[in-house]
């Protein structure tokens, strides 16, 4: 029998085969369009420049409670009535809020397009004459309940907002989490609330996708129709700048002692911005450090030298695009195994990706997987519209998102080697440690 080899990677010289058509309103809202014939439905998709980064002192968690009050009534829609309009014509709805924006969206049946555009702009242009202090107190009582469920009352649930902590300094736009402070929350009035969303939920502020079966000029009419008539909000205040020249130079330590089932690691650095060449090379060195079974963390720790669970170990990078973004790395520790041999075994590794050059199937590996992770995620027309959204948000032009891919499948092992020795130095290190408590703890 013959020789088998495996076939050559195909080439990828697009990653969004499907069209694009951008126009800007005279009021700044700018309006991409993906039209998709393939099946009767359509996302409706609003970025909105604003997340936690923009969020002055004192002003904690603003941004994040906007996601959720956006949901509460308008001047024409009653409290929840834009979840059952969607719903109720068969859509589905959700919305998200991180450090660097704000999201809303809909998939409806396309027949119900109109709605969908009706529904956003509404609450875009007429949510604060409707905003109530019983409104506010209520929804600052589901934040406080959501800070409590996923972050408190977890095991490991704290994780991400102790380590923005560690990775970037007192006042950095980076530093405070999504949920923002209870505090900040509770201290602020309904005027300042009201003048937060007229400052940043702007035409001018956002920008809207739509995906699906629609024309250019159908969407870009109805636009007009239903948001040319919200006004400009001049001078929207930029968001602190989040510019660091270079990693730490000193590492930085956090043990947590809490109701934790074994122990866990988590190591972090700051890296690059995400849309940058070595950002790209961090997230082909995350895949081929920690994502799945044939990763170096993975057939090192939890295969070779047993000291690690196996469902609980992985690296990934945080996509942030207005400073250096984190990669973090993770591993929980087997029954019986020292916290500080996991350590010890957990460096090793991520030391080996600068002593040990990357291997050719290796690299050939974190790009299938990370090929696949990117049309899986433009399978939908949901997915197609944010992914759309986020880059003319943050890179200016909706046409970048046709070279993420490329420029993964891009990277070199010596970009990989590179990337590693500049980003994953010791002193540069954030080590968030738990530890599960004692009897005595407890006592």
């Amino acid at each position: 029998m013959g020789e088998v080899t495996s076939p050559s990677a195909p080439v990828v010289t697009t990653g969004y085969p499907w069209p694009i058509e951008t126009t800007r309103l005279s009021n700044g809202l700018r309006v991409v369009v993906s039209e998709d014939r393939s099946a009767p439905v359509v996302c409706v998709n609003l970025w909105y420049d604003v997340g936690s980064r923009h969020e002055p002192a004192g002003q904690t968690g603003f941004a994040h409670l906007f996601e959720h009050l956006m949901f509460e009534g308008s001047v024409h829609v009653k409290k929840t009535e834009h979840m059952r309009l969607v719903q109720g014509n068969g859509g589905s709805l959700n919305a998200t809020t991180n450090p660097d924006r704000t999201n809303y969206f809909e998939t409806m049946p396309s027949e119900h397009l109109e709605l969908a555009l009706w529904l956003e702009a509404d609450r875009m242009g007429a949510l604060v004459p409707a905003l109530t202090q019983e409104t506010l107190d209520n929804q600052r009582e589901v934040v406080k309940n959501e800070r409590r469920q996923r972050y408190e009352n977890v095991p490991y649930g704290d994780a991400w907002l102790r380590l923005l902590a560690l990775l970037y300094p007192e006042g950095h736009p980076y530093h405070h989490p999504t949920i923002g402070s209870m505090e900040d929350l509770n201290a602020a009035s309904l005027d300042t609330f009201k003048a937060f969303h007229q400052q940043y939920y702007a035409p001018n502020n956002c920008v809207l996708t739509v995906v699906g079966d629609a024309s250019a000029e159908e969407v870009k009419a109805l636009a007009e129709k239903y948001f040319g008539a919200l006004e400009v909000v001049p001078d929207i205040p930029p968001a602190p700048s989040g510019h660091i020249v270079a990693p730490a130079t000193t590492p930085v330590r956090e043990t947590v002692t809490a109701a934790v089932p074994a122990p866990r690691i988590y190591v972090s650095h700051r890296t690059h911005p995400f849309g940058t060449k070595g950002y790209d090379a961090i997230t082909v060195l995350a895949t081929i450090l920690g994502n799945g079974r044939g990763s170096r963390l993975y057939q090192r720790l939890a295969d070779g030298k047993r000291i690690a669970q196996p469902d609980y170990i992985g690296s990934y990078g945080v996509d942030l695009a207005h400073a250096p973004a984190p990669l973090i790395i993770t591993a929980t520790a087997k029954d019986g195994v020292d916290v500080a041999t996991l350590e010890e075994g957990l460096a090793e590794v991520v030391g080996s990706l600068v002593t040990e050059p990357v291997t050719e199937e290796e690299l050939n590996r974190a790009k299938a997987m990370l090929t696949t992770a990117w049309w899986r995620s433009l399978s939908t027309v949901g997915g197609r519209a944010d992914t759309l959204g986020r880059y003319t948000t943050q890179f200016g032009d909706p046409e970048t998102v046709a070279y993420r891919l490329p420029q993964w499948l891009a990277i070199t092992a010596d970009d990989v080697t590179e990337a590693a020795a500049y980003a994953c130095k010791p002193e540069s290190r954030v080590t968030l440690t738990y530890l599960p408590e004692t009897k005595e703890d407890k006592a």
